[in-house]
């Protein structure tokens, strides 16, 4: 997931504008990104990437098996069903600007989103009284279930006192189009058919993509993890995971996701 498809989402939000729409305009710039990616010394990896795997849980009620107790599954096997990597982009847009992704199977729902934070202003005009619940403004897309963008930002409460809270503003593709949405392969096979390439990886992204994940691969291989099951099945990943965000004084994003109807 992290080699194929979480770093063609990164891409597409850290490349630099295109100057055309021409597939090889896009996947220049992807690749690009992909090249500025600060890869891993061997003894870098533990501290910016996290592993786990799932065992028993609990999910929309029901109890749900470990990875270890499903079919076909070695019973003492160290395969990773979660992975969540803290990435630095090593170019002048990005210098310093960490991107965290994670992935994982069993977890607590099924979506895919991009949270986008936007950096604290030098200064704060308003007292510190009215900013009490201040919290970053966000960029939020939904890709699925559901398509939508959340923007998150501060607006003043009604009254005469300055106070100042978050709130969002919504836009669902379900609520403003009637048109069905094609599936993802759809759109890919109707691409292939009138030669369309933008979305494809190309040789050199795909060679630039796991040039960067297998030092963290390779590390993993050579030293199995002694403490797998370390989520439950039904959770948002192992604690690792939350801690590896939390050093940089961050955390995992959770905002209600964007509901059809």
């Amino acid at each position: 997931m992290i080699q194929n498809h979480i770093l063609q989402l990164l891409c597409l939000i850290a490349m630099e504008p295109p100057v055309s729409f021409i597939a090889d305009e896009i996947r220049n710039k992807k690749v690009d990104v992909l090249k500025a990616l600060r890869k891993f010394l061997d003894d870098e990896v533990h501290h910016n990437a996290v592993r786990g795997q799932y065992g028993p849980g609990w999910i929309e009620g029901k109890k749900v098996i470990g990875y270890r107790q499903e079919p076909d599954v070695n019973k003492e096997s160290v395969k990773e069903t979660f992975a969540a990597v803290k990435f630095l982009i090593d170019n002048w847009r990005w210098q310093g600007v960490p991107f965290y992704v994670r992935t994982g199977k069993r977890m607590n729902e099924t979506m895919s989103v991009i949270t986008i934070q936007f950096r604290p202003v030098p200064h704060q005009s308003f007292p510190p009284e009215a900013a009490g619940n201040w919290q970053p403004n966000r960029l939020v897309i939904n890709i699925q279930p559901t398509m939508g963008i959340r923007l998150r930002f501060q607006a003043k409460r009604p009254g005469l006192k300055m106070l100042l809270q978050p709130v969002d503003m919504l836009f669902n593709y379900a609520d403003s189009y009637t048109s069905g949405t094609p599936e993802a392969y759809e759109t890919l096979l109707l691409d292939i058919m009138e030669g369309d390439s933008t979305l494809f990886m190309r040789a050199d992204q795909v060679e630039a993509a796991w040039e960067i994940l297998m030092p963290i691969i390779n590390k993993w291989d050579t030293n199995p993890s002694v403490n797998f099951p370390n989520y439950a099945a039904g959770m948002q990943g192992p604690e690792d995971s939350e801690a590896l965000i939390a050093k940089d004084g961050n955390n995992w994003t959770i905002i209600p996701p964007i509901s059809n109807g």
